[in-house]
């Protein structure tokens, strides 16, 4: 069975690419940088939790806590991401 194609990106037709103001991509910089930071706080106290040897309920909820940390860094990483490759600069 064949699988159906997928579209091309904007890019590959030929359309021109849309970017992010530089003015705005600079605040959305700034943004993500402060929310590293915020996040960089959270990641050290986890760490530091994690070396006392909580007892459950206390370790499910490091776990837990670990998980949504990691997303949210790798969805501030996206944001970066997207910036740089979607602005003039």
């Amino acid at each position: 069975m064949n699988k159906p194609a997928k579209s091309s990106p904007p890019q590959a037709t030929g359309e021109a690419k849309e970017t992010i103001p530089a003015d705005l991509a600079v605040e959305i910089r700034k943004m993500a940088h402060e929310l590293s930071n915020a996040l960089e706080v959270i990641v050290q106290t986890s760490y530091l939790l994690g070396t006392v040897g909580l007892k459950e309920p206390g370790s499910e909820w490091l776990r837990m806590l670990d998980n949504g940390v990691n997303k949210a860094m790798d969805i501030n990483l996206a944001l970066r991401n997207y910036v740089k490759e979607n602005s003039p600069s």
